[in-house]
């Protein structure tokens, strides 16, 4: 892939690690205990952190938003996440927690000029972002949130707000592409984006997974191993190239010399991230792999 497209799709893989520490580090799972939630397993803390801007909504309303999760594992988290705290003291909390997160990973770099830029330009592009959001999305939910004022922190919630951004567009083009939830995901994994048993944390089952490459089969769009057909490959790659067109906006109110810079101070937060070990190599969004 070269093009706008790449440099759209770079900015994503960038800025994606630098998001998802919130549900990874350890501080992160020390203060979703204080507000009284498990912490044996990552996904109440997912929920509540994830869901909060959208307010104390349903289970329904997470399972439309978010996607790619059974309703089922969704009903086992939502709405009881709100039991233990409401949105609002949720929202405090997962910026404390991304606050003492980046401070354990950079150290007091957090403070220095690299970050302050770097914070200014990506909040340049996610308020960009404002016009092409999806009414009632995710995106649209994370941009109504106040602006943080340490530059860390603002350069988190842009991270959040454009990744958020970008999944509403990624829906629409599933959408339009004619896959359900499920069959978003088995087609995916068609791909070789990720093992189909990475995608078994979205809570699906066996009889689920199997309709759903049943109904692909049918449409010319799988193999009788799973593996994508031809048809299947396009199917995505067109999926995929819309992603990034949906996702441009941002980018191109940024400019080439602004989002170069970006890319460059980047750099090297996202190899400490990545070399932390927190992030699990392997994952449902194909990061460095499709």
């Amino acid at each position: 892939m070269t093009g706008e497209p790449a440099r759209v799709r770079q900015m994503w893989h960038l800025l994606e690690p630098l998001h998802a520490v919130l549900y990874y580090a350890p501080e992160a799972f020390e203060e979703a205990a204080a507000l009284g939630y498990g912490t044996e397993e990552r996904w109440t803390s997912y929920f509540a952190w994830r869901a909060a801007p959208l307010g104390a909504v349903d289970a329904p309303e997470v399972v439309r938003t978010f996607h790619s999760f059974a309703p089922a594992m969704v009903d086992r988290y939502v709405p009881a996440v709100w039991a233990a705290a409401g949105p609002d003291a949720v929202l405090v909390a997962r910026l404390r927690a991304v606050d003492r997160s980046y401070r354990a990973l950079f150290g007091d770099r957090v403070e220095g000029p690299q970050f302050a830029e770097a914070a200014a330009l990506a909040r340049r592009a996610a308020e960009a972002a404002g016009d092409g959001q999806v009414p009632h999305g995710m995106g649209h939910a994370n941009s109504a949130l106040p602006w943080p004022d340490a530059p860390h922190l603002t350069l988190w919630h842009a991270a959040t707000l454009l990744r958020e951004h970008r999944g509403d567009g990624h829906i629409a083009a599933l959408a339009g592409a004619g896959l359900d939830p499920v069959e978003s995901l088995v087609s995916f994994a068609a791909v070789g984006a990720a093992r189909p048993e990475v995608f078994a944390s979205r809570g699906w089952g066996e009889e689920e997974w199997g309709a759903a490459r049943r109904r692909l089969q049918e449409r010319g769009l799988l193999a009788a191993d799973g593996t994508a057909t031809e048809a299947g490959r396009e199917l995505r790659a067109k999926v995929e190239l819309r992603t990034d067109e949906e996702a441009a906006a941002p980018w191109r109110a940024l400019g080439e010399e602004g989002r170069e810079r970006l890319v460059e101070l980047l750099g090297e937060p996202w190899l400490e991230v990545i070399g932390s070990g927190m992030l699990p190599g392997e994952n449902t969004l194909g990061i460095g792999k499709a």
